[in-house]
C-alpha cells in the first residue's frame, strides 16, 4: 500500500508513468468511467478548499466510485477534540482510499501512518500539496511538450506557498531548469528550500522584487496568491496582498510562448483582462487537475484498465 504526501514520494519514472496515464484518460475517457465501481473516495478536508476537494470527488466519480468525507473541521468530529489518528482509523473502515487537507504540517503524514488505506496530502499548511504540483507539471508538460529547459518565474507568496515549495521539489529533478523567485522581501522562499533543495542541487535562480524585470525571460509564470489566512495580522495582509498584479502591461513585456499559471482561487494578482490572452493557462491547469487525479486514484488502488 502506497501513500502521497510528497512529490517525491514517486520517482520520475513513476511520475512519467503516472503523467502518460492522465493523458490517456484526457484521450478516452470512457475507458476508465468503470474503472473503480464499487470503491469509494472519503475526502477529509480541514480547511476550505473548492478546486482540489470537487476535482477530487470529479475524478471519483469521472473513474465509477462513490465519495462521502467532510468539507471542514466543524463538520467533523474534530470539532469534538477527535484525533487525526481516531479519524483515519475511523475513515479506514468505511472508505478504499482518502484524500485529506490539514491546516496542520504533516497531519496526513500521521494519518498515513495509522490507516488501512492509501492517504493523499491534499495540502497541509503551508508545507506540501503534491496533487497540485502533478496538476502543474501535466500543464507544462502537456502545452510546453517537455518538463526540462525551461525558466520558471514563481511569484507572489513564495513564503508561504505550499504549491511553490511542492513545485520547487519536483522540477529540480528535471533537466536544465532555472527559476527566477520574485516576491518581496517578506514573502521570499523559505531559507531551508534555498539552501537545502535550490544550493544543494545546484539550480540556478535569481531573486528579484520587480515582476517587469522577470518577464521577458521566462517560458512559465506561476503566479500565487497573497494568502490571507497565513498571516498573523490583518495590518501585513492588506500591505502585501496587492504587491503584484498581472495586467496586458506586462504581458506585453513576456515571450509570446510563455504559459500563465495560477493554481487558484486568485484574488486580484491576475487582471481579469488576461484571461482572453492565449497564454493564460490556469483554468486549462484546473482541468487537467481532475486527470492526474483519476491517475493518482487508479495508481495508488492498483486499479489495472485494459
Amino acid at each position: 500500500m502506497r501513500h502521497l504526501m510528497s512529490p517525491l514520494d514517486f520517482s520520475v519514472e513513476e511520475l512519467d508513468k503516472l503523467l502518460k496515464l492522465a493523458c490517456d484518460i484526457e484521450k478516452n475517457p470512457s475507458r476508465y468511467a468503470n474503472a473503480c465501481q464499487g470503491k469509494k473516495l472519503a475526502t477529509c478536508f480541514y480547511e476550505p478548499s473548492t478546486r482540489t476537494r470537487l476535482s477530487f470527488e470529479a475524478a471519483m466519480l469521472n473513474l465509477g466510485g462513490s465519495v462521502l468525507g467532510f468539507s471542514s473541521a466543524d463538520s467533523s468530529s474534530a470539532s469534538k477534540g477527535e484525533s487525526v489518528s481516531d479519524t483515519i482509523r475511523v475513515i479506514s473502515c468505511y472508505a478504499d482510499i482518502c484524500a485529506m487537507r490539514h491546516p496542520k504540517e504533516g497531519a496526513p503524514l500521521v494519518a498515513s501512518q495509522r490507516s488501512a488505506i492509501p492517504v493523499i496530502n491534499a495540502g497541509d499548511g503551508g508545507h506540501q500539496h503534491p496533487t497540485q504540483t502533478l496538476t502543474d507539471l501535466m500543464t507544462i508538460h502537456s502545452l510546453k511538450g517537455h518538463l526540462g529547459d525551461l525558466t520558471i518565474g514563481l511569484c507572489g507568496d513564495l513564503k508561504f506557498g505550499r504549491t511553490v515549495h511542492s513545485l520547487i521539489h519536483a522540477l529540480i529533478r528535471y533537466p536544465n531548469i532555472r527559476f527566477v523567485l520574485i516576491s518581496p522581501e517578506e514573502l521570499r522562499v523559505p531559507g531551508y528550500i534555498r539552501e537545502d533543495v535550490l544550493d544543494k542541487h545546484n539550480v540556478p535562480y535569481e531573486e528579484v522584487e520587480r515582476l517587469e524585470d522577470a518577464m521577458a525571460k521566462l517560458d512559465i509564470l506561476y503566479m500565487t496568491r497573497v494568502q490571507r489566512e497565513r498571516f498573523f495580522n490583518e495590518e501585513d495582509y492588506v500591505r502585501m496582498k496587492d504587491f503584484y498584479i498581472l495586467d496586458k502591461s506586462k504581458m506585453a513585456l513576456a515571450k509570446e510562448d510563455m504559459l500563465v499559471l495560477h493554481p487558484l482561487p486568485r484574488v486580484n494578482e491576475i487582471s481579469v483582462e488576461v484571461d482572453d490572452d492565449p497564454r493564460a493557462a490556469y483554468f486549462r491547469q484546473a482541468q487537467y487537475g481532475v486527470y492526474v487525479r483519476m491517475a493518482l486514484i487508479l495508481t495508488l488502488l492498483e486499479v489495472e484498465v485494459c
